[in-house]
């Protein structure tokens, strides 16, 4: 595989993994712009325990998802008081704050950013991102993501049923910070550099697009909403300045015919019966 198709592919398997942590968190009816300070969070501590602890890959990856996991579930509490465009907007604080703090510390290279990891392959990428999202789709067949569909379709009712709402949604801000510090410690080592710039509000808005576009009722929409994203713009090269033009409308079409996203659970119950008839 040429080095072309490869960086591809690794940014395909990062993207869907910061999607996963969206549709995680976009699960329970919240909407939360700051992932990207997840991944910030994610990229920088994974990156300082490989080359200032010199611990491995997978440790330093587990520790900096279970760190961005607290961080999540702290960010968490407060949230609760918020719904809608105030959600939003607040989380959308909370990762302009995570990138303000990196480009002032110092100790992890401030604004000239951080350097001295090792290269991760592709492979590695991908069994990280093909586990989570097994993981998330095992999930949605447990109790549990009956509960989460619950508080996602009425907190009221979920509550008077005596489903634990409060929990319900803080467990899914840790479980979507892990997932989004994943992505960005595999980021990093990708990279192999780091600066504030990458971790900003584009980044975020990059997770939200990638989970509207692919579907938002089912994980595996998050795989098809980030394979069409890096894909995409590369196909329409051939359009040269107007590459991007090109590809804004495609994605207007796509979400005019489909406005729940390309993949959704009565797809995916149509494809089941059919496969049952045959």
């Amino acid at each position: 595989m040429s080095t072309y198709y490869a960086g591809l592919l690794a940014d395909t398997g990062i993207l869907m993994l910061g999607a996963l942590s969206v549709y995680i968190i976009l699960a329970t009816g919240q909407l939360s712009l700051g992932n990207a300070g997840f991944m910030g969070i994610g990229a920088y501590v994974a990156s300082w325990l490989t080359v200032e602890v010199g611990l491995p890959l997978t440790a330093a990856l587990l520790i900096a998802a279970v760190f961005a996991g607290i961080v999540g579930v702290v960010i968490g509490f407060p949230a609760l008081r918020l719904k809608g465009i105030y959600l939003a907007m607040a989380t959308l604080g909370f990762g302009e704050m995570v990138r303000s703090f990196f480009l002032n510390f110092e100790p992890m290279g401030g604004a000239g950013g951080f350097s001295g990891m090792a290269h991760v392959s592709v492979g590695y990428i991908w069994l990280w991102a093909g586990g989570v999202l097994i993981l998330v789709s095992v999930l949605e067949r447990s109790r549990l993501w009956l509960e989460i569909r619950a508080t996602h379709d009425d907190e009221t009712a979920a509550s008077l049923v005596g489903l634990n709402t409060t929990a319900t949604k803080i467990g899914a801000f840790g479980f979507g910070a892990a997932v989004a510090a994943i992505a960005g410690g595999l980021f990093a080592h990708h990279q192999v550099y780091i600066e504030p710039a990458n971790f900003g509000f584009e980044r975020s808005i990059d997770l939200v697009l990638a989970v509207i576009l692919g579907g938002s009722t089912v994980a595996p929409g998050a795989l098809v909403g980030a394979a069409l994203l890096v894909m995409l713009p590369e196909t329409l090269r051939f359009l040269a300045d107007w590459r991007l033009a090109a590809f804004g409308t495609l994605l207007i079409l796509v979400l005019l015919v489909r406005r729940q996203g390309i993949l959704d659970r009565g797809l995916f119950r149509m494809l089941t019966l059919r496969r049952q008839g045959t």
